[in-house]
């Protein structure tokens, strides 16, 4: 039987911690990049005290590093009612690649058919603005250098800070993470083959502007919005090494493919990535739990990364969330992994294939062009661009309509206070009962208090990203992260199995 209320394993512990002095919370997330802060944002949504732990001293990223997110990542933005605050400050683009084909993706049916230019500098700002309204604590200058685990909670050790003890603590402090590996995780794969610089520097030469690629990888030089830095992202002729790269490192990258390193000087930051691709062997490990590159590294090529880390937040979050607060089983936080290593392994393998189609040499060049013909078939076109979109992603929950496992469509419906997005009742994180047949005919009965029921009417037709049209349901259980967990023909059979395998036995 799950335990409830105050019979949560360590909840009591927490109080009498707390006596001793003890910094105690919920949830301690590490990392506080976006993949942290989504996390703890969703987790405050759900009245969790999370608390981030974050080794960076202060909240300003160096840099612009990556540069935005696909439609998925948009859409799961615009359910918490905050996707305006980034397309008003990033750039709607048509830039889903496979290699050097260029995806078009907006007949896709999504309010979102673009990638949004955002260099990720301005995301972490704006996330940071969004839990900062939310409360969640930042302790920041400090990392977790282990911990140690019991029946009741974890206790945190922190480098250069006091103990820390929650109930539950999740890695999302990157590729090298500390709290994978003294969880004792396995992270296999594949080593890297390449690596790339990224920088940005002032220089004293003119410089060519745009992509260049040839037989040892993809490069760019492109101008900044200030007018004087340049960001450049070179491919090194041999594999670098495992160090942080130097100025000297970059102008001999530079020198090697472009004949000069354009009088590179002053950087803002310089950083090494590879196209090494690895996953964590299990997202879990007893009351520790792994997100974004804790979780799973791999080429920055097609631009996933922070997408896959927001998409592993929300998935994990209102999980973890029910868990903390006894509603729900220990056991539903297994179906975090059930559901994301299945889709990060999806999306590290087409990142691998990505990374090779990057290259000018002749033989991936016949490759690369007969790709690029498949892609003009529409079929081919749009299976891609569903992927790497993250629009088509299918959580494995059971059998039946084309809807279960799969994102809800924002649908324009209208209710008895008027019309509405469907996202729009998704901006506090609550599981919905939509119920589009006659009035009365669904009920979430001893669930009301977990899931909003809400009467609408739909006269439009319903279309999934790849899938195409597919049937009207009566009645659509939606999870908070966005994916339908039932769907009816306006009768309650298979809707209470549903609510208590997600939202904890009925209370009467």
């Amino acid at each position: 039987m799950p335990q409830t209320g105050s019979d949560v394993p360590g909840r009591n512990a927490r109080k009498s911690l707390g006596e001793a002095g003890v910094v105690l919370v919920d949830v301690i997330v590490a990392g506080g990049g976006p993949t942290g802060m989504m996390l703890a944002g969703e987790l405050a949504l759900a009245g969790v005290d999370a608390a981030i732990v974050e080794r960076r001293p202060t909240p300003e990223l160096v840099g612009s590093r990556a540069g935005g997110f696909h439609s998925r990542t948009i859409e799961i933005l615009d359910q918490r009612g905050i996707a305006d605050r980034f397309l008003s400050e990033g750039q709607p683009v048509q830039a889903a690649f496979f290699g050097n084909t260029k995806l078009d993706v907006s007949d896709f049916p999504t309010r979102h058919p673009y990638t949004l230019g955002l260099w990720q500098n301005h995301i972490e700002r704006i996330l940071a603005g969004w839990i900062e309204e939310l409360g969640v604590p930042v302790h920041r200058g400090l990392e977790v250098a282990g911990f140690a685990q019991d029946d009741s909670g974890v206790e945190v050790r922190l480098a250069d800070g006091g103990p820390m003890r929650a109930l539950y603590l999740v890695g999302a402090d990157g590729g090298r993470s500390a709290v994978r590996k003294a969880a004792g995780i396995d992270f296999p794969g594949w080593d890297a083959t390449r690596s790339s610089l990224i920088a940005e520097v002032e220089v004293t030469e003119e410089t060519p502007t745009g992509i260049r690629i040839d037989e040892v990888g993809i490069h760019g030089l492109h101008l900044m919005e200030d007018g004087r830095t340049t960001r450049v992202v070179v491919t090194e002729k041999q594999l670098g090494p495992a160090a942080e790269p130097t100025l000297a490192d970059l102008g001999k990258a530079l020198t090697e493919i472009y004949n000069t390193d354009f009088g590179i000087h002053t950087p803002t930051w310089i950083s090494r990535f590879t196209d090494a691709t690895r996953q964590a062997a299990a997202y879990r490990s007893g009351r520790v739990l792994l997100a974004g590159d804790a979780a799973h590294i791999h080429s920055p090529s097609g631009g996933q990364g922070i997408g896959l880390g927001i998409q592993d937040a929300v998935n994990l979050g209102w999980k973890l969330a029910q868990v903390v607060k006894g509603i729900a089983p220990d056991s539903l936080l297994d179906t975090y992994h059930a559901e994301r290593h299945p889709a990060g392994a999806r999306a590290l393998k087409h990142t691998m294939a990505q990374s090779i189609m990057q290259r000018a040499d002749p033989r991936v060049g016949a490759l690369a062009d007969t790709v690029a013909g498949l892609l003009t078939i529409d079929e081919a076109r749009k299976q891609l661009g569903g992927l790497i979109s993250g629009l088509d992603v299918r959580y494995d929950i059971g059998e039946g309509h084309p809807l279960v496992g799969r994102r809800m469509p924002d649908l324009d419906v209208v209710t008895g206070t008027g019309p509405l997005r469907v996202f729009s009742l998704l901006h506090d994180a609550r599981a919905v009962l939509l119920n589009l047949g006659s009035p009365g005919s669904v009920d979430p009965g001893p669930w009301a208090d977990r899931v909003q029921l809400v009467d609408a009417t739909y006269d439009g037709g319903w279309e999934l990203p790849v899938i195409g049209s597919v049937s009207a349901p009566a009645a659509v259980l939606v999870r908070p992260d966005g994916h339908v967990a039932w769907t009816g023909d306006g009768t309650q059979p298979g809707l209470e199995d549903a609510l208590a395998r997600w939202f904890g036995p009925a209370r009467h």
